[in-house]
């Protein structure tokens, strides 16, 4: 890597910083404040540094998501930077050792709630833009920026609404901006989730009568899922994680004197390549048919699939992934490529044909809990790999 590309990330840092804490700073919780004030911050900026962007709004009209779009001056794949505007909610707020929006620097942290997720990969994200659009005439293809505002809610809305958008250039891959100079997240496992409504008898707590409840019978259900036979990696399987199967929620009854007849549970399975949708739903169903043929009632059990992402995996020497490791190491650094556990974006990804990575950024500490800060000593590197790796991938061929 150039040192010249170093030394301007150093002269970009403050800029970068200053644009985060503003942006820590606007509370943006997801699904709890209104997205206006951030939206306005970063357009603001957009506007003064003159780089073309717009709004994605989903069905109901309400903004998911700003993107910002450099067209290089050739024909050429287009290429993505992810990061969401949107953060997790402030938790307890008295156990916290500074304001949730506090914005301020201190020891080479930033302090505050998205300092880590993922406002300072936005603020990184937006002068990179800038840098790109700079040099555009040299380059083919294209870079988006895209910045979600509907990412902690679970509904994932700007990047839905980014692939459903008709006047955008499908990218050839996706680089999403969460914290950790360790790892390169380059697969996930999927998942398949649903809700379950289980049946039973209701009456009196107090009936002579013997009763078998919905929650009663719930019981059976899980125990039997908690013990699902599961298959374990296959030697030789790059996918190193094995599926799981967890039951997340449990929702029956009131009070004490009435036994219920229905008991919601979710069920949520993570997914592997050997482990897939339909498997996931086999055992579900097999679980709750022996569930009615063991343990009978009225109403059979009734299983209700509401999500279900494939599990992903880049393979070696797949883009994004081989650039960015590439310009990494190119800085001294060397963080290892990953399969994850938890699923990400990467997965939504996935289902459309989009490779992506899920994760390289600056030190974190407090991602989602009390005292969220990022540290800012390793910015400059962060941002010159971003930066060279978006290059290389524009490069003319």
């Amino acid at each position: 890597m150039s040192e010249n590309l170093v030394e301007a990330a150093r002269g970009r840092t403050p800029s970068v910083i200053d644009l985060a804490q503003r942006l820590v700073r606007a509370p943006s919780r997801g699904g709890i404040d209104p997205y206006e004030p951030v939206l306005a911050i970063v357009e603001d900026w957009l506007n003064r540094h003159h780089l073309p962007h717009r709004r994605l709004n989903n069905p109901a009209a309400d903004p998911v998501a700003l993107v910002v779009e450099v067209a290089g001056a050739a024909p050429g794949p287009w290429w993505t930077l992810d990061a969401c505007l949107d953060t997790a909610p402030f938790g307890d707020e008295t156990a916290w050792s500074f304001p949730p929006t506090s914005g301020d620097v201190k020891q080479n942290w930033l302090l505050g709630r998205g300092s880590a997720d993922s406002k300072l990969a936005a603020a990184t994200f937006c002068h990179i833009a800038a840098d790109v659009h700079a040099r555009a005439h040299e380059l083919a293809g294209g870079l988006v920026v895209l910045l979600d505002v509907d990412e902690h809610t679970g509904h994932f809305g700007g990047a839905l609404a980014y692939l459903d958008d008709p006047h955008t250039t499908r990218p050839e891959g996706v680089m999403i901006g969460y914290p950790g100079m360790d790892e390169v997240v380059v697969g996930g496992r999927g998942l398949w989730r649903a809700q379950v409504k289980v049946h039973g008898a209701s009456g009196h707590s107090g009936s002579s009568r013997p009763t078998l409840g919905a929650i009663s019978r719930a019981a059976h259900l899980i125990h039997a899922l908690d013990n699902a036979d599961l298959p374990d990696p296959a030697d030789g399987d790059p996918f190193p994680l094995p599926p799981k199967v967890s039951v997340t929620a449990c929702h029956g009854g009131e009070g004490f004197s009435v036994v219920p007849d229905l008991c919601t549970l979710n069920i949520d399975i993570r997914l592997t390549p050997a482990f897939g949708e339909q498997h996931a739903s086999q055992l579900v169903h097999a679980a709750t048919e022996a569930l009615d043929r063991d343990h009978p009632t009225q109403h059979p059990t009734q299983v209700d699939t509401v999500a279900v992402w494939p599990p992903f995996q880049l393979g070696p020497g797949q883009e994004p992934a081989a650039t960015l490791l590439r310009a990494a190491k190119e800085t001294g650094l060397e963080p290892r490529p990953k399969t994850a556990g938890p699923s990400n974006i990467g997965n939504l990804l996935a289902r459309h044909g989009i490779a992506a990575t899920a994760g390289f950024g600056v030190p974190y500490e407090g991602l989602h809990g009390i005292d969220e800060r990022a540290h800012l000593t390793e910015l400059p590197h962060v941002y010159a790999i971003y930066h060279q790796t978006v290059l290389d991938l524009l490069r003319p061929s």
